[in-house]
């Protein structure tokens, strides 16, 4: 199956389709390390990437062997205070050739569907920022406020299904920088799932879930001529 021949891709945002320097993480890191936590970017990346990020401090307080949910919100609180901040000054691009695959699969009739493990706010601040318009640059935003439950359930690809009113997810592609958005994609059984090297993690981090395909990046999906789906 070539890539115009499936109904609708769903693609990951931060270091997916769009670079915006770590920025969240790097601000995560730093109000989880502003408690007194005592915690590295390179575990916060591993164990948050790709999460609704309440849950990724939770996660991420678990592996350091603490289940204190009120510390879990205030951090939470204090992230989502300091990232606001953070995004008045912070420089975001599209990763580099990410708009002409976007423009391609526009022109092939195939649904663009964007979610992520972001808040709708925090999302679309984004979009701003990349002055992205729906429609022009993607069909659908789906983020972690939209469903109950996030990554790696499969909600969010399940809602665009919906949305788009595609029953077969075999002719759904779903690809992102992180190892549960492989698992995303498999859990909502969708025909085709892609890892890229251009965000929070490594080629060995993405393996592990095992996606069809690694990708330096999303620039590179239509050098993919034939995709086997099982």
């Amino acid at each position: 199956m070539k890539i115009n021949e499936m109904e609708m891709v769903v693609f990951d945002m931060a270091g997916t389709t769009i670079n915006e320097q770590n920025i969240v993480y790097k601000t995560l890191h730093k109000a989880i390390n502003h408690f007194g936590i005592e915690v590295s970017l390179e575990t916060v990346l591993s164990l948050g990437a790709g999460k609704e990020k309440y849950q990724a401090i939770k996660d991420i307080l678990k592996e350091l062997n603490s289940n204190d949910v009120e510390k879990a919100y205030q951090i939470f609180e204090y992230f989502k205070e300091i990232l606001d901040q953070e995004y008045l000054t912070a420089r975001v691009l599209p990763i580099e050739g990410v708009e002409e695959v976007l423009e391609n699969l526009k022109k092939d009739g195939v649904k663009v569907v964007l979610n992520t493990g972001y808040s709708s706010h925090v999302a679309n601040t984004l979009l701003e920022k990349l002055n992205w318009k729906k429609d022009t640059h993607y069909d659908a935003l789906i983020t972690a406020d939209d469903v109950d439950l996030g990554r790696p359930f499969p909600d969010m690809i399940h809602k665009a299904m919906q949305l788009f009113q595609i029953k077969d997810a075999t002719k759904v592609l779903k690809a992102g920088d992180s190892a549960i958005d492989i698992e995303e994609g498999k859990n909502a059984r969708c025909g085709i799932t892609i890892g890229v090297l251009s965000g929070a993690q490594t080629r060995v981090q993405l393996e592990k879930a095992k996606p069809d395909y690694i990708l330096d990046s999303l620039a590179s999906l239509y050098s993919v001529e034939n995709l086997a789906t099982d």
